[in-house]
């Protein structure tokens, strides 16, 4: 049971922090390096500190990674890898209706079969 806890709290994590990373992203908008150079890329660095939802989401995957890290301890790791792909399902409902990208009919498809997937692990 402690596992499967350990799971949420790792497909929580993943989700919030790469959602939290994708919308701080686009409305940071487009990295230009070849225009920056070597100095400008301290200038990129400091302006992405700053943003508050990439700090979170930094925070939330650090959570993900040491959650990830105990169920490790705890369970197999053909058992971890696979359970903690839900967050691919997740993640693809939000970028449809939080991030508001085009999810074609394969991408669901996938996100079924890694459903699927987790679903045979919990029996």
């Amino acid at each position: 049971m402690r596992a499967w806890l350990l799971v949420g709290v790792i497909v929580a994590g993943t989700v919030a922090g790469d959602t939290l990373q994708s919308f701080e992203m686009k409305r940071h908008g487009e990295i230009r390096f070849r225009e920056t150079g070597l100095s400008g890329l301290g200038k990129i660095a400091a302006s992405l500190a700053l943003k508050k939802y990439l700090i979170l989401s930094i925070v939330c995957m650090a959570i993900s990674f040491f959650a990830f890290m105990d169920l490790l301890s705890q369970a197999d790791l053909s058992f971890a890898v696979p359970a903690s792909a839900a967050s691919f399902v997740f993640e693809t409902i939000l970028a449809r209706w939080v991030l508001r990208e085009r999810v074609d009919a394969k991408r669901w498809v996938g996100a079924a079969l890694v459903a699927g997937g987790v679903a045979l692990l919990a029996l």
